[in-house]
């Protein structure tokens, strides 16, 4: 059985008047497969239902197709615009029509654009669908819709969990969501916020991947600046011919390509706060200019010759060495010191142990909660052996080879347990042997091989047991000693134990 499936429009009804065709009987009797049902669906206009039947059973007829089964029901909808009640109407004719139909075609034309969406989106849910269309001159045409719903919604579901793997973690909700558990990390979540109090300079030290912008934001965000604006930018990756531009703006003609005024980051901030990332890779030049800016609140922009006052707060980070840079003559000390009015260093996960399990548990919840849309996605765990090997990893790109880790581990495994060789085949190795460095003697240099050496051994023990956490059979696994006894033998050697 072929069945036709159409709202009523207020064309047809018109037309109807005037002996004309519109969009349903138009398609009901030019099309070139002969439809055996037709249902038609209506919430007003109750007193031409009836005429309408007879005039389209007269239209068919004289078109010689089958008219026995034509009908108007009535449509329980809120309105011709209400989606949530239209769709519910239409669910249930389609799933109705559907079963008992060979084919089932959809007029698109009649009706509201609410009535023809729902109709799109729940037709192509059903395998024996077709749509139809009519233009206002009587030819008809079928509808070849491109899209498959399903696998739309679950490309789109994958990117953004892929979008959200390769991104940082959100963490920032001011200082309530940073993991702090470690005294290490208890003194730097202190130090924020009576520096987002203080609305002075600060600058965010540490290595690449210990969140130096997730502190960063949350000292933002527990400012007085909070309603305003937080602009970010990374300098290390700002071209060196605009920075100038991008920083502090342009005006009209100030060169090629500027077509108009242009404010730069610094305006765009005024009020707010600008997060310079990577600051030690700017150029002397714009240090000068930058220096100004904090020193006198007022910037220049390109091609221009007024100054601009604005009010911004400067939160620098860096994973450099700047005392370093200024002894060099890299950076401008007087940069420096004046950023260097609040400073926090952010200290290495490998230093901060007791913060690493619950905030793996953190990550490990964002993540599920990422990709939980997604159909063939199920929420894991992790356990506690694999927690234990998290534990004793160095993580030398710290949060975020981590959290990176942790993604593969998850999304990748269809386990719900996350075990230790899960994270250890998500693991990307690393080399982490150290190049030695060439030795120079003169034959006068008197040297103890076995104080160097000793010294050596201690570092390494060290290292080794802040990496397990203490536990010192795994720390004689790291260090190839065999055993927790032959390890304990060792430091009584090292005078690292008292020989008792």
């Amino acid at each position: 059985m072929n069945t036709f499936f159409t709202w009523l429009g207020q064309a047809d009804l018109t037309n109807m008047q005037q002996d004309k065709n519109a969009s349903i009987s138009s398609i009901a009797t030019k099309n070139d497969q002969h439809f055996d049902k037709i249902v038609i669906l209506a919430n007003t206009w109750d007193e031409q239902w009836h005429l309408y039947e007879n005039w389209l059973k007269k239209r068919m007829a004289i078109a010689s197709r089958p008219f026995d089964d034509i009908k108007i029901h009535r449509a329980n909808i809120l309105s011709p615009i209400d989606y949530s009640s239209i769709a519910k109407e239409a669910q249930k004719w389609f799933s109705k029509l559907a079963v008992e139909s060979d084919t089932l075609s959809i007029n698109l034309s009649s009706g509201t654009p609410a009535m023809t969406a729902v109709s799109i989106i729940l037709g192509k849910a059903k395998s024996n669908t077709v749509f139809y269309q009519s233009a206002p001159n009587g030819n008809i045409f079928k509808d070849d819709i491109p899209f498959d719903f399903v696998a739309e919604y679950d490309a789109s579901v994958a990117r953004a969990v892929s979008a959200k793997a390769t991104s940082i973690p959100n963490q920032c909700k001011a200082f309530d969501n940073i993991v702090a558990v470690s005294s290490e990390m208890k003194k730097i979540v202190a130090t924020a916020t009576k520096l987002a109090e203080l609305d002075l300079p600060v600058l965010v030290l540490g290595e690449t991947g210990t969140g130096k912008e997730v502190i960063s934001n949350a000292i933002h965000a527990a400012s007085s600046r909070a309603s305003k604006s937080m602009k970010t930018v990374n300098c290390g990756a700002l071209p060196e011919n605009l920075v100038d531009s991008i920083l502090f703006g342009h005006v009209k003609g100030a060169f090629t390509g500027a077509l108009k005024d242009h404010k730069g980051l610094f305006e765009q901030a005024d009020g707010g706060t600008l997060f310079l990332d990577e600051i030690g890779e700017l150029i002397p030049d714009i240090q000068v200019k930058l220096l100004r800016a904090l020193q006198q609140g007022e910037i220049t922009r390109v091609g221009d010759d007024k100054t601009i006052t604005v009010d911004v707060r400067i939160i620098a980070a860096t994973h450099r060495n700047l005392v370093s840079m200024v002894e060099s003559g890299d950076f401008r000390e007087d940069l420096f010191y004046r950023l260097a009015l609040g400073v926090i260093e952010i200290p290495a996960l490998r230093h901060r142990i007791d913060d690493i399990e619950p905030l793996t548990n953190e990550l490990a919840k964002e993540i599920n909660e990422n990709s939980k849309k997604h159909p063939s996605y199920k929420s894991k765990r992790i356990s506690k052996k694999g927690i234990n090997f998290i534990i004793s990893q160095p993580w030398r790109g710290n949060v975020r080879e981590l959290w990176n880790t942790l993604n593969r581990a998850l999304l990748l495994s269809n386990k719900e347990e996350i075990s230790e060789e899960d994270i250890q085949e998500a693991l990307i190795q690393r080399n982490c042997q150290q190049q030695e460095s060439d030795v120079q003697l003169v034959c006068d240099d008197v040297i103890d091989l076995d104080q160097i050496t000793e010294k050596i051994q201690k570092k390494y023990i060290e290292a080794a047991l802040k990496a397990t956490g203490g536990v010192r059979g795994k720390t004689a696994e790291m260090l190839s000693l065999g055993n927790h006894q032959n390890l304990k033998n060792r430091m009584i050697k090292l005078k690292m134990l008292p020989d008792k």
